[in-house]
């Protein structure tokens, strides 16, 4: 089973593998820095879950929990 970054809990890291989603998400997260080899690290999760805050690339990025479960991490 592959780890998403919906999976990750405040301070974990992991290395993007691959964005499971197609069209125009695929395009929008890529353009936000997502993109395969990418390390990330979950900075922060809201009280109920959504949004949850990364770090990547040297900059904070909010991403809904719906597009985090779409990039799959090594």
């Amino acid at each position: 089973m592959s780890k998403t970054l919906r999976d990750l809990k405040p301070g974990e890291k992991g290395v993007v593998l691959n964005l499971g989603k197609k069209g125009p998400v695929r395009k929008r997260l890529m353009d936000m820095g997502i993109t395969p080899g990418v390390d990330v690290e979950v900075v922060k999760v809201a009280p109920l879950g959504d949004p949850i805050e990364v770090n990547l690339r040297g900059y904070e990025l909010s991403l809904r929990k719906d597009e985090a479960e779409h990039i799959n991490l090594k």
